[in-house]
């Protein structure tokens, strides 16, 4: 199975507790509000998470190890969940994305493929297709 890449870092290894504080104090110190989030359903179309307590605002450099104690309290109580960091920048007045990145994985992730659908008059559409497990992948791919 392949791993999902969503949001910064995705395609590197899985950060560990310590790179994952040292992002946190980056975006502290840029004044970014930071939340966390989580969700079991990773489809692409899927943008709204669930959100882990409330975005922490004016936060201190010091204080980043509060945000980390949530990441942990978030990982144990989901821990076969998708979860992640997100900062917020608001200098322009609204809600922009800063920085984003995964923090917890379940142990089994989803797979998905794009689909090309042919229609009448030669419009193609697209969808995706979700794997169920390695076999799905082997099946569908021909591997």
């Amino acid at each position: 199975m392949s791993k999902v890449t969503q949001g910064q870092f995705s395609f590197l290894p899985d950060l560990t507790d310590e790179q994952i504080e040292a992002q946190i104090k980056y975006a502290v110190k840029h004044t970014w509000a930071v939340s966390i989030e989580y969700t079991q359903d990773i489809h692409p179309r899927n943008w709204y998470w669930e959100l882990w307590g409330l975005p922490m605002f004016d936060t201190k450099v010091e204080e980043t190890e509060t945000i980390m104690r949530e990441v942990r309290a978030a990982r144990e109580a989901f821990p076969e969940h998708y979860i992640k960091v997100i900062a917020y920048d608001p200098t322009r007045g609204r809600q922009t994305s800063a920085m984003s990145f995964i923090v917890n994985r379940p142990s089994t992730e989803t797979s998905f493929k794009l689909d090309r659908i042919q229609g009448p008059a030669r419009v193609n559409s697209f969808r995706m297709v979700q794997y169920k497990d390695d076999a799905d992948v082997a099946t569908r791919t021909g591997a």
